[in-house]
């Protein structure tokens, strides 16, 4: 592949319009989100997307995310749009939500790894939303990472990752959400929850009714199945720790770790634990506030890795709300690595 000079650009609006023709020229550019920093290429560009693939180690078979800027750039994207996406886009656009919808024949096979829907969002974050309506063309942006490890929340997360293999990163600040977009597909007539993010199962509910829950937001992808959405491979979002993910009370969780405690052993903890562990503790958010556990989540797997812990003890969020998107999260960090204390 090409090796760069990475530029770092500000979000000031003549940055933002080096960004956006950079975009228009083929290259890849670094860009904040609400979510987490997205790689962003021309969506309609097959060579620029592929390039995507080629600077994050991705596997070609993992489908991107096309972003947009306003809601008249969804309809040449897709062949046709049910009334369940209007009704979400009403409630919940822009913000953290992808909805996969069957594709028009403009988006390249790059994008939707030969699929026939494509994934759409509009994110909320000013700089995004700038960059793509300077740009003059939609976007497909996954994180902007190398494929596998955790996603990049700041631009120096980016730059970490990604120096010298994409042309530029524009520095927007911390993200606020802290983890991936919610996913789901409403291409069929009950809408299907592939990924859980920002925006909860209850909150699609509000507006669509009852919906599925693929079995892969908390399992691992069946051998050989096609993975319809980003982040359903089996490992995903891992350090080079070791994580096991420990399901049981707070206080089970301390003895645990301490009774494991041992050299290159840590643990990612909530705040509240950290003062009763023997062990290098890295709290990722606080015990009762999903939210900041999933606006932490990734900076704290970076973290064990700048400690050099090789093997870390994960406290279980919970399993529901804004605290499944952290769960989902932490299962793959951990390749299905669950340890159920019986207390």
């Amino acid at each position: 592949m090409d090796f760069y000079t990475t530029r770092l650009l500000t979000d000031a609006p003549e940055d933002i319009t080096v960004a956006a023709t950079l975009l228009r020229e083929g290259e890849l550019v670094a860009i904040p989100t609400e979510t987490v920093y997205g790689l962003a290429a021309d969506a309609l560009n097959g060579p620029a997307v592929a390039r995507i693939f080629q600077a994050k180690g991705r596997p070609m078979d993992n489908p991107l995310i096309v972003h947009v800027a306003d809601w008249d750039e969804v309809a040449p994207l897709t062949a046709e749009i049910p009334e369940n996406a209007r009704k979400l886009a009403q409630a919940y656009w822009p913000g953290p939500l992808t909805m996969i919808l069957k594709k028009s024949a403009r988006i390249p096979d790059e994008v939707s790894a030969g699929l026939s829907t494509v994934a759409v969002r509009m994110p909320s974050h000013p700089v995004a939303r700038a960059i793509i309506k300077a740009s003059g063309c939609p976007l497909a942006a996954p994180s902007a990472n190398r494929s596998g490890i955790p996603s990049p929340t700041t631009a120096a997360h980016v730059l970490a990752d990604m120096d010298g293999r994409i042309a530029a990163v524009v520095d927007g600040g911390e993200c606020r959400v802290g983890v991936e977009s919610t996913v789901v597909d409403v291409s069929q007539p009950v809408p299907r929850l592939l990924r859980p993010g920002g925006i909860t199962p209850e909150m699609l509910e509000e507006v669509v009714g009852l919906i599925e829950i693929d079995p892969a937001v908390t399992h691992a992808l069946d051998e050989g199945a096609v993975a319809a959405s980003p982040g359903m491979k089996y490992k995903h979002y891992a350090p080079k720790a070791t994580i096991l993910l420990i399901k049981g009370t707070s206080e089970g969780y301390v003895a645990y770790v301490n009774a494991h405690r041992g050299d290159g052993v840590g643990a990612l903890c909530f705040e509240e634990q950290a003062a009763g562990l023997q062990v290098p503790a890295v709290p990722y958010g606080r015990q009762d506030d999903p939210a900041s556990q999933a606006h932490g989540v990734f900076d704290a797997l970076r973290r064990l890795d700048e400690l050099g812990i090789q093997t870390a003890y994960a406290a279980c969020p919970a399993e529901d709300g804004m605290g499944l998107a952290v769960y989902n999260r932490l299962l793959r960090a951990a390749a299905f690595q669950v340890v159920t204390l019986n207390e």
